[in-house]
């Protein structure tokens, strides 16, 4: 096991996430529902079962020594994951970008890094051992981190007249909350897949993917979540024709089809080489790796912001702002190696 090797790949994990939206703005003529549906579709179902597949030669007999209980646990995690995902862009709906990024993606990063050790009555020991305190360090200044880049958007909104599409402070603070606390629930299903890693590295299977078979269970607790919202949205509002979507010229189809694709893939990667920087990480020391996949979904959130022009024209404060938060960032991931080495 690497330390630097598990920061980097959190932080390919974290590239991917911040990017995965990039391909679905090229996706035309189609509803958000339906984009995200079948996008999802690649994500949460079509993916994390063929790499499961393609590590696991004979499903049945591996998962038949996992309990019952195990499997409920990762698909209600899940679900909780996916509540999390639908809140986090009403959040953005209510309190705008900047807002909403600083107060959900904070108490993501706190609950997802912070619960699972103190749901195991190991909270006090995880501080106390050699570099917890760094690692917690670490997580301050993340936070920190974080904070500034949420003010450096907030000064963007501003010079660009940017708002809320309906800024509602009480209505927004309260679905941030709900989503800081609901998308860890992705770190709490990785929390509760022991059984499954531990057969994994029974059959032998390369520790770098010993989660891989975990992800089929958590993501399609999620995608039940996902695909319902996307069709009560589709049946309740009138808006909205399926018809429309599906009736659009073929080079257009398959247009749309391969940038949803690569949209959906590009999500499942984030976790893919999340398993990959856990696996490189000290097991004492699991509980930072929330921490580092939130820490870099931010950075790379903002740098991808900047490369794609979003900032054109705010000026030198905002910009300058921001690269102080991504620099804080940067700053955090190496007290938190400090802490792990």
């Amino acid at each position: 096991m690497s330390v630097v090797a598990g920061i980097g790949w959190h932080l390919v994990g974290a590239a991917s996430a911040a990017a995965f939206y990039a391909p679905y703005k090229k996706v035309k003529g189609w509803s958000w529902e339906l984009m995200w549906a079948i996008g999802g579709l690649f994500s949460w179902v079509i993916m994390p079962w063929l790499v499961t597949a393609m590590l696991v030669p004979n499903l049945a007999e591996f998962y038949s020594h996992i309990p019952i209980s195990t499997f409920f646990m990762l698909a209600f995690c899940g679900a909780m994951w996916g509540i999390g995902n639908i809140t986090y862009g009403l959040t953005m709906r209510y309190l705008g970008l900047s807002m909403g990024i600083g107060i959900a993606i904070g108490l993501n990063l706190a609950v997802g890094t912070l619960l699972p050790p103190m749901l195991r009555g190991e909270l006090v020991n995880v501080i106390t051992s050699p570099g917890g305190g760094l690692t917690m360090l670490g997580i301050v200044v993340a936070l920190g981190g974080i904070a500034i880049v949420a003010y450096a958007g907030n000064e963007k909104e501003k010079a660009l007249d940017e708002r809320a599409e309906e800024f509602n402070l009480k209505k927004g603070i309260m679905l941030a909350v709900v989503c800081g606390i609901f998308s860890a629930g992705f770190a709490f299903g990785l929390d509760a897949s022991g059984p499954i890693k531990a057969q994994s590295e029974a059959m032998g299977i390369n520790y770098l993917y010993v989660a891989m078979p975990a992800y089929g269970f958590i993501m399609g607790g999620g995608a039940i979540v996902n695909f319902a919202f996307c069709l009560y949205n589709i049946f309740t509002n009138k808006q909205i024709s399926v018809r429309n979507d599906i009736s659009l010229p073929r080079k257009l189809m398959m247009r749309n089809l391969a940038f949803t694709a690569i949209g959906g893939i590009m999500w499942y990667l984030q976790f893919f080489f999340y398993g990959w920087g856990e696996a490189s990480v000290p097991e004492r020391l699991g509980y930072i790796n929330w921490m580092l996949h939130m820490s870099g979904y931010v950075l790379f959130g903002g740098v991808i912001g900047l490369i794609m022009a979003e900032w054109k024209g705010v000026g030198t404060r905002p910009v300058r702002i921001l690269v102080l938060g991504l620099m804080v960032i940067i700053v955090a991931a190496n007290i938190v190696g400090l802490g792990m080495s």
